[in-house]
């Protein structure tokens, strides 16, 4: 037999699978790298969506922040008006009852007692004055107490001075009322 030299054919052969071996993998990297770009490039595009969404949603955030600082300025300067319209409403109220204090102060002083000094702190008032006896000072307590516009009488300090004519120095405290609230304690004592 003839001997024929299969090499060469053998060569062609293995340098052609060895050259679709390699343009295969070629393919195959640039496919796969293809595809890694595509998938990048689609979670940038997602990751930047995503940003902008924050911002969106943070934007909102700081106007709604901003409106409910607004709203908290406003229940402050609401807070402060129903405050002021408070005192200006107590304030009318009481206007009258300076008028119907003096006024009680005139009647219901005794003859024989001489003030000299009241002075108010909330409700409470303090007389000081001078008496001609004891029982003057007593009479002007119920007196006081009888008021529609003074209550509870309380005795704080009388001195007897000695001199031409006998005087007595007394300290007196009293409490403002209105006749609306001493019907609603004597109610309250009868029950």
């Amino acid at each position: 037999m003839a001997h024929i030299n299969l090499l060469p054919w053998r060569e062609e052969q293995r340098q052609e699978q060895t050259r679709q071996f390699a343009t295969v993998t070629v393919l195959s990297l640039i496919l796969t790298a293809a595809l890694i770009f595509m998938v990048h490039v689609t979670f940038d595009n997602q990751i930047e969506h995503q940003k902008y969404r924050n911002k969106i949603l943070q934007d909102e955030i700081a106007t709604l922040d901003a409106s409910l600082k607004q709203i908290d300025a406003l229940e402050e300067t609401k807070e402060q008006l129903l405050a002021r319209m408070d005192v200006i409403q107590s304030l009318q109220q009481q206007r009258p009852q300076i008028v119907h204090l003096f006024d009680d102060f005139v009647r219901t002083v005794p003859e024989g007692i001489y003030l000299r000094d009241i002075k108010q702190e909330g409700d409470q008032l303090t007389i000081k004055g001078v008496a001609e006896s004891n029982g003057r000072v007593s009479a002007y307590m119920r007196n006081i107490d009888s008021s529609d516009w003074m209550a509870t009488p309380k005795l704080k300090v009388i001195e007897t001075k000695e001199g031409t004519l006998r005087s007595s120095d007394f300290t007196l405290v009293t409490s403002q009322t209105t006749p609306e609230e001493k019907k609603q304690k004597t109610k309250g004592e009868d029950s």
